[in-house]
């Protein structure tokens, strides 16, 4: 076979970039395409690991725009824990605000609290498949100094004590981190992530490693599908599938995930728990996996909306290590008063398909808390060109498993998974991704001025392009449970051949299973979307329901 590549190949090529050169510029262009092709040959040669973050760092702050720079105490509500259960399931599932001030008080031991929630994942992780690596001697090990020191009055914060959840692409030493990913599943990092470090200094106690979707996509890992503990017939979502399952059943007092398009807002839908997808850049994501390096964001996963906010103190902080960190302070009030916020909403996003009549009614109920319901329309904008900068990345990110064929070992081999889309994004001219960056700013420029108007927007978690605008944008949203609905689901074979129950295969059941909205706040605003989702859930009264696994 003749290696040259001809002017008919050209011609040929031009077809999957939209472009079409007349015969003299494909003259043109051959002459020197074959150094430009081995100078990409040489790059290749050149060791890139997942950790190595491109020159281009993503900022969402556009010029000019002025952020709060005082640091501020941290004000929890004021309301008391109450007496401690006697029943372990009644503390298990009891809100991180709670245990916190029982463990302070030293009402509640953290190695009664630690063996509880050993105990639950003993019990329950065979069937939700949420938990890859129980940390037992680490935790009990870990537990056993937050009592002592408690104990002598060297009380580190909210967080001491307090068992958690690490998704499993968050490097720890000496323990497995698998990124979900069969290439990847002996892999033993020699050092903890920022967010490990973090936790560690917080007197937060590992319980466990977290199942998350192959790379960061979806609830299908290595070893199984993680389940919803609402409805085990099906998957949780993905990809921060484990921790938000881990949550919802009562197997850790919190849970540590992350989202590059979705992984936080898609499993917190699914199995009921409060997610806080904070500001591009507000947590360090050094020794994190990188999949999407001006996307990637680490976020607590709760079964409250304070206790979010307690986590994310614990981790807000510049960190020269992650070339993407920011130094901003982050401010919350338990206390402010939402009245007069204006909250923003397009009444077109109630009628789309997937929306419930639930979200209607939350989005009334915003009044009776007296916020302000502004409505708000989004330019029509081919929003959807955004997604070749996440492909790209994501490629890139993993070039070496689709270059040495390594990629085959993915339980995924759909289209829609990763080896595929890797494939795809080769076919991405760097023109083509270039402008679509270009494309980002205007549409950050359009947030902006929508966000002149607005303290913070809430829709259907799903609603128009705003999963995909907001992430792009770096804006952060919280999302939590708003009621129940019922769904259908097929139940019988999943879609990696194991079965999801004991049922015909194919048979339709409806399951009452949890519903949740999303506000989507001002960047590095946090604390006011917290405050606001504080009122909704005081309002709506939902949020200690528990699921039929783990209660």
């Amino acid at each position: 076979m003749d290696p040259r590549i001809t002017a008919l190949n050209l011609a040929e090529a031009e077809k999957l970039i939209a472009v079409e050169y007349s015969p003299e510029q494909r003259e043109l262009v051959l002459i020197d395409l074959e150094e430009q092709i081995n100078r990409i040959k040489n790059l290749r040669s050149v060791p890139l690991p997942n950790a190595l973050a491109p020159a281009s760092v993503f900022d969402p702050r556009l010029p000019g725009t002025d952020f709060e720079l005082e640091q501020r105490p941290i004000v929890t509500s004021s309301n008391g824990p109450g007496p401690l259960p006697a029943n372990d399931e009644d503390i298990a599932f009891t809100a991180l605000v709670s245990l916190s001030e029982w463990l302070r008080a030293g009402t509640l031991s953290s190695t009664r609290l630690t063996e509880i929630y050993l105990a639950r994942l003993a019990r329950f992780n065979t069937e939700l498949e949420c938990v890859v690596t129980i940390t037992e001697d680490l935790a009990l090990e870990q537990a056993t100094r937050a009592d002592k020191e408690i104990a002598a009055g060297r009380y580190r914060g909210p967080l001491h004590g307090v068992p958690w959840a690490a998704k499993d692409l968050l490097d720890t030493a000496g323990i497995a981190t698998t990124w979900g990913a069969t290439p990847y599943k002996d892999r033993v990092p020699d050092r903890d992530a920022a967010v490990v470090q973090r936790l560690n200094e917080a007197g937060a106690v590992l319980i466990a490693k977290s199942t998350l979707g192959a790379l960061a996509y979806g609830d299908v890992w290595f070893a199984g599908r993680t389940r919803n503990p609402w409805n085990p017939g099906e998957g949780s979502a993905g990809s921060s599938a484990g921790s938000a399952a881990a949550v919802a059943a009562a197997l850790a007092g919190f849970a540590i995930g992350t989202e590059t398009l979705g992984s936080i807002v898609s499993p917190c839908m699914r199995c009921g728990t409060t997610g806080l997808r904070p500001t591009h850049g507000r947590i360090s994501r050094d020794g994190a996996m990188a999949l999407c390096w001006s996307l990637d964001k680490i976020a607590p996963i709760c079964r409250r909306v304070e206790d979010t906010a307690l986590v994310l103190a614990a981790l807000n902080g510049h960190d020269a290590a992650d070339p993407g960190s920011v130094d901003l302070p982050f401010n919350f009030d338990a206390t402010r008063s939402v009245r007069g916020l204006r909250v923003g909403y397009d009444p077109a996003w109630l009628d789309e398909e997937g929306a419930e009549p639930l979200d209607a009614a939350v989005v009334e109920t915003v009044q009776r808390t007296g916020m302000e319901l502004v409505e708000i329309t989004l330019p029509p904008l081919p929003y959807e060109a955004l997604w070749s900068i996440l492909h790209v990345e994501a490629a890139a990110a993993f070039e070496e498993l689709t270059l040495s064929g390594r990629d085959r070992l993915l339980v995924r081999q759909d289209k829609d998974a990763w080896p595929n889309l890797f494939r795809r994004a080769r076919l991405i001219s760097a023109v083509d991704f270039l402008q679509a960056q270009r494309f980002r700013r205007i549409v950050m420029q359009e947030m902006a001025t929508i966000y002149d108007d607005v303290h913070a927007i809430i829709g259907p978690s799903f609603a128009g392009p705003m999963q995909l605008v907001t992430n792009f944008t770096g804006h952060p949203s919280l999302t939590l449970r708003t009621g129940f609905v019922e769904r259908a689901t097929r139940v019988g074979i999943n879609p990696i051949g194991a079965m999801g129950r004991s049922v015909d295969p194919g048979a339709d059941e409806r399951h009452p299973v949890p519903h949740g909205i999303t506000l989507w706040g001002r960047l590095y605003d946090e604390g006011t979307i917290l405050n606001m989702g504080m009122a909704l859930e005081a309002e709506l009264g939902v949020w200690d329901r528990r699921p039929p696994i783990g209660a």
